[in-house]
C-alpha cells in the first residue's frame, strides 16, 4: 500500500483525492492546503490527516501528489525529493523555464520516480491510436492534428496569472503532440487572437490559437485551441499516415442518436470538462505512477517531458510575438 500525501485541495486536488481513494494499492494518508478549510473538507470526507504544513504531510507519506498553485510546484518537488518521496506533480512544473531548469539541476541524482500530470497520454482512445501508429497500422505517420477547445473561459482572476494560453492550456497539447509524433518538433509557428474576450489583450493573452510544428524528418503537427466552444469540451486527435488515418474523438455520456422532424443524428452533449472527459486517463495515470513508485522505475511522463513541453510553449510565445517560425534550438540554446 503506497501512502500518498496530497498537497493542494482545490478543484484538481479534490479530483485527485477521489482518484487516490478509489485506486487499488493507494492510501490517502495526509492532505495540506494553505486554505485550511479546503484541506479540512477532504480530511473529513476521507478520514485522513490534515497536516499543518506541506513538510508535515510529506513526512507522513511514501509518495507526494502536488496539486497546488503552479508557482509552488518546483519548491515542493525539491522538498519532496529531499525527503526521498516518489513525486507526482500537476502540470506545468513552473511558468518559468529557467526555474524548471534550476529544479531539474536541484534534484539531479534523485532516484525515485517523478511523474508530471500530462494525463492525456493515458486516455484509452489517445493511447490506442498512438499504439496502432507505432506498429505501422497507418504506414508512415505524416501528420498529427490536435483539436483542444474548452467549453468556456476560466475566471479572469485565474487567466490573469495563468501564464498565458500556451503555458497553461496548449502545454497539454504540446506534450500530446510529442507523444503522438514519436519525434521532437524542431520548429514552431504560432498565432492567436482574442475572439472570445478581447479584454484578455490587457494582460497579453489570447483565447484562440493555431500552432504548426515540424520535426527533423518532416512530420507535421497542427494544434488548434479555443477557450470557448459553444457545444462543449472538444477533444480530438487525428493521426494521418501513408496507409490510412486514426481518430481519437470526443466522449459523450452515451451514444444514442435521435432522429425526428427537426434533426437527424442528434446526440448527447460532449462531456462537460476535463475532469469528466479524462476521468479514465486520471485513474490510469495514477495507476501507472503507483506501479512506478512500487518498483522504483521511470514513469511514462517524466520531469524532462514537462520541461520539453514548456520549451515548445516558449517557442510558441516567441513565434506569436515575432510572427515567424522559431527553431526550438533558439529556446534551449
Amino acid at each position: 500500500m503506497t501512502r500518498i500525501a496530497l498537497l493542494g485541495c482545490g478543484r484538481i486536488g479534490k479530483m485527485h483525492a477521489a482518484t487516490i481513494v478509489r485506486a487499488e494499492g493507494a492510501e490517502l494518508t495526509a492532505v495540506y492546503d494553505p486554505v485550511a478549510g479546503a484541506a479540512e473538507e477532504i480530511g473529513q470526507r476521507y478520514g485522513c490527516t490534515v497536516a499543518a504544513s506541506a513538510e508535515e504531510a510529506i513526512a507522513l507519506a511514501d509518495a507526494v501528489l502536488i496539486a497546488t498553485s503552479t508557482a509552488t510546484h518546483a519548491d515542493l518537488i525539491e522538498a519532496s525529493a529531499k525527503a526521498g518521496k516518489a513525486i507526482f506533480c500537476e502540470k506545468p512544473i513552473d511558468l518559468s523555464l529557467a526555474r524548471v531548469v534550476a529544479c531539474r539541476q536541484a534534484i539531479a541524482g534523485f532516484e525515485r520516480p517523478v511523474q508530471i500530470g500530462f494525463n492525456r497520454r493515458f486516455d484509452p482512445g489517445h493511447r490506442a491510436a498512438r499504439d496502432a501508429t507505432r506498429v505501422g497500422e497507418i504506414g508512415d505517420l505524416q501528420q498529427v492534428i490536435i483539436t483542444s477547445r474548452d467549453p468556456g473561459l476560466a475566471s479572469r482572476d485565474y487567466l490573469r496569472v495563468s501564464g498565458g494560453i500556451f503555458r497553461d492550456m496548449t502545454i497539454h497539447d504540446f506534450d500530446l503532440a510529442r507523444f503522438m509524433l514519436g519525434e521532437e518538433p524542431v520548429e514552431v509557428f504560432a498565432t492567436g487572437s482574442t475572439l472570445v474576450d478581447p479584454t484578455l489583450a490587457e494582460f497579453g493573452d489570447v483565447d484562440s490559437t493555431m500552432i504548426v510544428m515540424r520535426t527533423a524528418s518532416g512530420k507535421l503537427c497542427h494544434i488548434n485551441n479555443s477557450r470557448a466552444a459553444a457545444y462543449g469540451y472538444d477533444q480530438r486527435v487525428e493521426l494521418f499516415g501513408s496507409k490510412g488515418m486514426l481518430i481519437s474523438g470526443n466522449r459523450r455520456a452515451h451514444h444514442v442518436e435521435r432522429f425526428n422532424a427537426t434533426a437527424t443524428g442528434a446526440g448527447e452533449p460532449y462531456l462537460d470538462f476535463f475532469i469528466e472527459r479524462y476521468v479514465e486517463a486520471f485513474e490510469l495515470g495514477l495507476q501507472s505512477f503507483l506501479a512506478c513508485a512500487a518498483a522504483n522505475t521511470t514513469p511514462d511522463v517524466t520531469f524532462e517531458d514537462g520541461e520539453n513541453a514548456l520549451v515548445l510553449a516558449e517557442a510558441a510565445i516567441r513565434s506569436k510575438a515575432e510572427g515567424r517560425f522559431v527553431k526550438v534550438g533558439e529556446i534551449i540554446g
